[in-house]
């Protein structure tokens, strides 16, 4: 008989590993410390909580982010029926993005904007208490110019989805 998995991934002494399939609880590939070193952003404007998949081989990434009732923007957004604005959804899918470009060679110290969010839906409310999975798939990554698909969802269900595509400026445009 398996052991028994605590929400929070906690085993009993005693208990056996878990089958990978069991286990709820994945290890981040990154942290929040290590997204800071990576991307410029910072709370309360770092959307991305941690990374929990990156494979470069299919230029694909997965972040997370948990939207908790303390969230800055739901003081405004709306005052007794928070909604996350889909304008923080859109860019907690950029910061993701953020995150795989700084991973490539020759671009870790690169700062990209904005250049397009185009097809871009919205699905479904994101409100206190979920956790939005933040997957981008890079089409294109040059060395001034990137796009990718990018999709939010909550458990399973998608939020918001949209092609996102940056510039990176020369240096001096920054200054």
């Amino acid at each position: 008989m398996p052991a028994s998995i605590h929400p929070l991934g906690v085993r009993s002494p005693g208990d056996t590993e878990p089958d990978e399939a069991e286990s709820h609880v994945t290890e981040a590939i990154h942290t929040t410390r290590e997204i800071e070193a990576l991307i410029p952003h910072r709370w309360p404007f770092l959307l991305v909580d941690r990374i929990d998949e990156y494979d470069a081989d299919a230029h694909r990434i997965v972040g997370r982010k948990a939207v908790t009732a303390t969230e800055w923007f739901f003081q405004g957004h709306f005052p007794g029926m928070p909604v996350m604005p889909g304008v923080l959804q859109v860019e907690a899918l950029a910061q993701t993005m953020a995150v795989y470009v700084a991973k490539q060679e020759g671009f870790g110290d690169k700062i990209g904007l904005f250049a397009g969010v185009d097809e871009c839906r919205f699905k479904r409310v994101v409100k206190p208490g979920d956790v939005l999975r933040l997957e981008v798939t890079m089409d294109k990554l040059g060395r001034r110019f990137g796009r990718g698909r990018a999709v939010a969802s909550v458990d399973g269900e998608v939020c918001c989805e949209a092609t996102l595509s940056f510039v990176i400026p020369d240096a001096s445009v920054l200054r």
